[in-house]
């Protein structure tokens, strides 16, 4: 039955069972409906059994290079070439790479306009990556705070895109909806490089190992790297980080070149941190100026800074009961400063934009100087911050 003689058919029931309602034969309009489901029963079966015959009658597929799927035309199927990189073939291709500088096979060669650059030398497979940046986020003290994006660079973005806000309208939309002042950042798509080792012995080392040890190294260089470039990036070439931005207005609190910070010296910062950026903010210093903190007491004698043990077990830091963030970037009190240094800030990590697609490639080559094989790992990144209310920078005064 085709389409046509089952469409007009059951027209045709359902308009001998309207009539039949219209003259009260309830009963025998029952049945005119109860043939219109058998019909449609019959017809959905027609259907399933023809395309169940058409999947029989296709060619066979055949077992190749591409894995499981392919016809045997020899041509792999789209989604199979786009997974291509995550395959056991290439990914011991791209071990043999790293660790003996082997060419890259040509039928893995991409010919996208990203890896025609001189810096790309081979793209890390999926698999590889997302092990990465999971390793990245998990050691990373500041990266799983910011708020992560994936513009394509080149791109102007109105901060209210970055960070979603709402804002109030009149009923039904008729009336003018609030407007807010908004900026933009101009998205760049600058090279983060990061020199790795690979030390094992080439001979003895398996895939998996291979794998685990090249992702340990390349999510240590990264972070490093990416995490350094929040706080002191310079904006040009790279990131741009907070301590490099222009503090707001009353939210620079001074200590005097040969005094230490006291009670009042937090007490001051949390003065100048805004309302509505209580929630967010947190405390980021060495661990070397927090320890400081430690012993001191406000007026009642209860400590100022306390660290508890975490459900996890890893030791959570506070100061006047907001969380305290280490890190290694930063100058620390007692050290020689020959400037106004920040040893301190307060500072909302989601009011800070890091935008990259977490595509990355490697390159080999080797030093000329040294005659060392050296692997690079590069990504396009960058990062700013899009709102500065929650930053109070606590600084040291020079001499």
């Amino acid at each position: 039955m085709t389409k046509k003689e089952y469409e007009e058919k059951r027209q045709k029931l359902i308009n001998e069972a309207e009539a039949l309602i219209n003259e009260s034969k309830i009963d025998d309009a029952n049945k005119k409906m109860d043939e219109v489901k058998q019909l449609d029963e019959d017809f959905e079966n027609e259907a399933k059994a023809h395309a169940n015959l058409k999947a029989l009658s296709s060619a066979p597929v055949a077992v190749s290079e591409y894995g499981v799927g392919q016809a045997m035309t020899g041509a792999a199927p789209e989604a199979e070439k786009e997974d291509v990189f995550d395959g056991l073939e290439y990914r011991k291709a791209f071990m043999n790479y790293v660790l003996k500088g082997t060419a890259i096979p040509e039928k893995f060669k991409n010919v996208s306009a990203v890896t025609k650059t001189s810096d790309i030398g081979a793209v890390i497979s999926p698999t590889v990556i997302n092990r990465i940046v999971e390793k990245m986020e998990s050691i990373g003290m500041i990266l799983p705070l910011v708020t992560r994006t994936s513009f394509a660079a080149g791109a102007t973005v109105p901060t209210s895109s970055v960070k979603p806000v709402a804002t109030w309208v009149a009923e039904g939309g008729t009336s003018d909806k609030q407007k807010k002042t908004t900026g933009q950042i101009d998205i760049k798509g600058y090279k983060l490089r990061c020199a790795i080792a690979m030390t094992l012995e080439a001979s003895v080392m398996s895939l998996q190992i291979f794998e685990t040890v090249f992702v340990n190294n390349v999510s240590e260089a990264m972070v490093k790297a990416q995490e350094q470039s929040f706080f002191t990036g310079t904006g040009t070439g790279q990131p741009k980080g907070v301590l490099k931005e222009a503090v707001p207005t009353g939210q620079t609190i001074t200590i005097a070149a040969t005094a230490d910070p006291t009670y009042h010296t937090l007490v001051d910062a949390e003065a100048a941190l805004p309302l509505a950026k209580e929630s967010g903010a947190v405390w980021n210093m060495t661990k070397k100026t927090f320890m400081k903190f430690i012993g001191m007491v406000d007026s009642n004698k209860q400590p100022i800074a306390r660290v508890n043990i975490g459900l996890d077990g890893k030791p959570e830091r506070m100061l006047l009961g907001r969380k305290v963030v280490l890190n290694d970037y930063m100058t620390s009190l007692g050290s020689a400063i020959s400037s106004d240094t920040p040893v301190a800030f307060l500072f909302d990590w989601s009011d800070y934009m890091f935008n990259t697609n977490y595509q990355m490639t490697i390159k080999n080559y080797e030093d000329n100087d040294t005659e060392d094989q050296i692997t690079k790992a590069v990504m396009i990144c960058d990062g700013k911050a899009i709102d500065l209310d929650s930053l109070v920078v606590i600084s040291k005064k020079s001499a």
